[in-house]
C-alpha cells in the first residue's frame, strides 16, 4: 500500500531515527501508545471497524479525535514498520486476562512479530492490547524478562498440543506473574483478521460488542473507561474510581480525558 509515514509519524509525534533498528522500534512503540487511545466505540454502537488502509489512515491519522481496538492499532503499526523496512508478520493470540483454569479462549488479539535487517532477535511489539498489562517497549522473542518501565514483562514457553511452541506474554502485577496472553509464531493475513475482528465486534459474547471500553496510556498514569467506571492509575499503581451519572458525562471524560470525541450513536 501507499502508506503517508510522514502523516502517521507526524501523529504519534515521533522525530526520531527512520532507519529500521531495535532503538527505532522501542521509541515508535512508545510513541504509538502514548499518542493513540485504545477504544471499542465502533462496535459498541453496531458498527464493525473497517481494517482497510485507507480507512484506518482516515480514522487514526488525519482523524485525530479517535482511537481504535487492536486490529486498527497493529494494523496502522504494522503498515508503518514495513514502510520503515521492517519485516512485520501478524499473529493472533489467546486472551488470557481473567480466564479460569482449564479456559480455551479462542485467538481474537492481533499482534506483530518484527525484524530488523542485521538484527537475529524477532521482537514482539505490540500497540493495541490496551490493559494495564500491555507491554511498553518491545520484547525479544526469546524465554527473557524486560523491565519496560513502570511496567515488568517476561516471556515464557508453555506446554503446547500443537508442533509450534507456545508462548506466553507475562506482566508482574501486585506482586505476582499474571498471563496476558499466549501465541505461536504461525502468521495470519487480512482475510483472518477480518473474519475475526467481524466476530468481536458483532457478536453477544464479545466484551467490546456489549460495553464501552476506552483505555490512554500516559507516561505517569492509566486511565480507562469500563462502561461508566472511570478509572485513573498512576505510576505507582494506586488506582481512583469514579462513576459517570450518564451518556453526557461520558462523552464528557472522553474529551477533556482521552482527546475522543465520541460518535453520534443511539446506542
Amino acid at each position: 500500500m501507499d502508506f503517508d509515514l510522514d502523516a502517521y509519524l507526524a501523529r504519534i509525534g515521533y522525530t526520531g531515527e527512520r532507519t529500521p533498528t531495535a532503538a527505532t522500534l522501542k521509541a515508535l512503540q512508545r510513541a504509538h501508545i502514548y499518542a493513540i487511545p485504545f477504544e471499542n466505540l465502533d462496535p459498541a454502537r453496531g458498527v464493525v471497524p473497517s481494517l482497510e488502509p485507507a480507512d484506518l489512515m482516515a480514522k487514526l491519522v488525519h482523524g485525530t479525535a479517535r482511537g481504535g481496538y487492536c486490529y486498527e492499532h497493529n494494523s496502522l503499526y504494522a503498515a508503518a514498520l514495513r514502510a520503515l523496512g521492517f519485516k512485520v508478520t501478524l499473529l493472533a493470540g489467546r486472551v488470557l486476562v481473567g480466564a479460569k483454569p482449564g479456559d480455551l479462549r479462542p485467538r481474537t488479539h492481533m499482534l506483530p512479530l518484527a525484524e530488523a535487517p542485521d538484527d537475529p532477535n524477532r521482537y514482539l511489539t505490540d500497540v493495541g492490547f490496551g490493559s494495564e498489562g500491555a507491554l511498553l517497549d518491545p520484547m525479544p522473542l526469546a524465554t527473557t524478562e524486560v523491565h519496560d518501565d513502570p511496567r515488568h514483562h517476561r516471556l515464557d514457553v508453555t506446554p503446547a498440543d500443537g508442533p509450534l511452541e507456545q508462548w506466553v506474554l507475562r506482566a508482574f502485577q501486585d506482586g505476582e506473574w499474571r498471563d496476558q496472553y499466549s501465541f505461536t509464531v504461525e502468521p495470519f493475513y487480512a482475510p483472518d483478521f477480518g473474519v475475526i475482528n467481524h466476530y468481536i465486534a458483532t457478536s453477544p459474547r464479545s466484551p467490546f460488542s456489549t460495553r464501552v471500553y476506552v483505555g490512554r496510556t500516559l507516561p505517569d498514569r492509566q486511565l480507562k473507561i469500563d462502561t461508566r467506571t472511570f478509572t485513573v492509575t498512576p505510576i505507582d499503581g494506586t488506582s481512583v474510581k469514579r462513576e459517570l451519572a450518564d451518556d453526557a458525562e461520558v462523552r464528557q471524560v472522553l474529551a477533556e480525558e482521552f482527546g475522543i470525541v465520541a460518535p453520534e450513536s443511539e446506542a
